[in-house]
């Protein structure tokens, strides 16, 4: 439990909890939006995700609210463990796809991390 002894990293966690929030509810208005249109017009994608992540809980909780977050599924981590899959519902483009991901939960965890 050493990891949530530090104010910064504590801080951290409470970013990382509000941050998920806001994204799931922008994600549901997004994914409700797209489910209610008459004809929608989704782009889905696989998108390969670089992650610079140092410890296999902070995989797991990137790979996790990924998933959590509507529109968006965590499909496989590299071997290496540096590149996270991800299927969109709705993508315009793989590059807003990633850096929406690594400056919301990533930058988040790995200030987690230390």
């Amino acid at each position: 439990m050493s990891i949530l002894l530090s104010p910064a990293r504590l801080l951290a966690f409470a970013q990382l909890l509000v941050t998920f929030v806001a994204e799931l509810v922008k994600s549901a208005v997004r994914v409700a939006g797209a489910v209610l249109a008459p004809r929608p017009t989704l782009n889905p994608a696989v998108v390969a995700v670089p992650i610079e992540l140092k410890t296999d809980l902070g995989i797991a909780t990137l790979a996790n609210l990924v998933t959590l977050t509507p529109g968006t599924t965590s499909l496989h981590v590299s071997e290496s463990r540096d590149t996270l899959y991800v299927h969109v519902l709705d993508s315009p483009s793989a590059d807003a796809v990633v850096a929406d991901i690594k400056g919301t939960f990533e930058r988040l965890i790995r200030r987690i991390e230390g």
